[in-house]
């Protein structure tokens, strides 16, 4: 019961946060400006820094959040999350080339990549210290 009431809470989580990536998307389709923008300019490769925490951190609530689940692509076990999270970053990276207000960049796509793969590894990792986790 607890664990189930906990997936349920952690699921809440990964929407709202998907939903918070998804305002700060529609800032930068607009050319609107943001506090958090100003923040990833001051810091040096802010950008690619907060590429790698947005998608990395959600890929790692949209695997536990669907409780470790896998599927086989020969030997290899993919989680549901980090595909889903695959497909939305490629999507909304190539997004990008087709709008006047943003620029397409193969960096920003190699960032979302590195904290999708950190995100699967970290959850693994998990997922391998605690067997009933996913239960």
């Amino acid at each position: 019961m607890f664990l189930s009431s906990m997936y349920k809470f952690l699921f809440t989580i990964a929407l709202a946060f998907f939903s918070f990536i998804l305002w700060i998307i529609y800032l930068a389709n607009t050319a609107s400006n943001s506090i958090f923008f100003d923040l990833v300019r001051a810091i040096p490769y802010g950008d690619k820094f907060g590429h790698i925490f947005l998608f990395g951190l959600l890929a790692f609530l949209a695997i536990v959040a669907s409780r470790f689940r896998t599927f086989k692509l020969n030997a290899l076990k993919i989680y549901y999350g980090t595909l889903g999270v695959l497909i939305f970053a490629l999507t909304e990276e190539a997004s990008q080339a087709f709008l006047p207000s943003r620029t397409f960049d193969f960096l920003d796509l190699g960032a979302d990549l590195i904290g999708i793969a950190l995100a699967s590894l970290a959850a693994h990792q998990l997922e391998r210290r605690n067997p009933d986790i996913n239960r």
